[in-house]
């Protein structure tokens, strides 16, 4: 869970040792905060820090102060399964997945993978925005505010679906469409994880192959490689021209021609 923040700086989550590190615009790494429950997908708003943590089944969030408190742990009046990926949107409300549990465990039949939106008036109670993607794992909201992408590790779709005001969907129904079909797959499923946008709309995406990048209209661009298999990505750095990769047991960093967007977290 990589998440660039407004000086250059990153946040990123270690889930197996239940940490969130800091690191600061020069390169100094220190734990932001320690005995998550599987802490793993950060966004920021404004000085607060919320994760969705899960082995809590749980979305968190937590101040400077060192206080950590649940923002919510059920939605339609049943548990979360496994809170994956959150994103703010430009009006204070945030967007998480709950694909229900890891990738690779038991699937419960009777459970589907969620993507929820939470406004930031109104309460706490989750909207319902699709329960019909089999693993909705990374989202990212494109920079023109219109579409929240979200990719599936257990396909090879990263779909789009339409943002009206209020980040509810336009209509009666949720209107959402195929941005792309990942092309490099393994073992016959994408693996696609993390996702981030950079400021002309290029999608990246972290799958089993490497970071697979489209532009803006879903072509197909290449691959970066990373020497180990890459969970997530984000931009940051001062001028948000580095592209920083969590890749398991590692970190990395690669400069860029281009440009992460202009507001934080990615």
């Amino acid at each position: 869970g990589p998440l660039g923040t407004y000086d250059g700086g990153l946040f990123f989550s270690d889930v197996g040792s239940k940490t969130i590190y800091h690191m600061d615009p020069e390169g100094k790494i220190t734990i932001a905060r320690g005995n998550t429950l599987g802490a793993n997908g950060l966004a920021l708003n404004a000085s607060e820090l919320y994760a969705a943590e899960g082995s809590g089944k749980l979305i968190s969030r937590g101040n400077q102060n060192g206080r950590v408190a649940t923002v919510l742990d059920s939605a339609e009046g049943k548990p979360l399964g496994a809170p994956n990926d959150i994103i703010f949107d430009s009006r204070g409300g945030f967007y998480f997945t709950d694909p229900g549990t890891a990738p690779l465990l038991p699937r419960d039949p009777n459970r589907h993978g969620m993507v929820y939106y939470v406004a930031s008036t109104g309460g706490r109670e989750p909207l319902l925005v699709d329960d019909k993607i089999a693993f909705p794992n990374g989202l990212t909201i494109t920079p023109d505010g219109k579409s929240l992408l979200v990719d599936d590790t257990l396909g090879d779709t990263i779909w789009a679906i339409d943002l009206a005001p209020k980040g509810k969907n336009k209509g009666k129904g949720i209107i959402k469409s195929a941005f792309t079909k990942i092309p490099e797959l393994t073992n016959g499923v994408s693996m696609a994880d993390g996702m981030a946008v950079d400021r002309d709309g290029r999608v990246y995406v972290t799958t089993g192959a490497g970071v697979q990048i489209f532009d803006k209209k879903g072509k197909f661009l290449g691959i970066i490689k990373v020497p180990r298999s890459p969970s997530n990505c984000a931009f940051s750095g001062p001028d948000k021209h580095t592209l920083y990769i969590t890749a398991r047991e590692g970190l990395y960093k690669l400069k860029m021609i281009s440009q992460g967007p202009d507001r934080a977290g990615k």
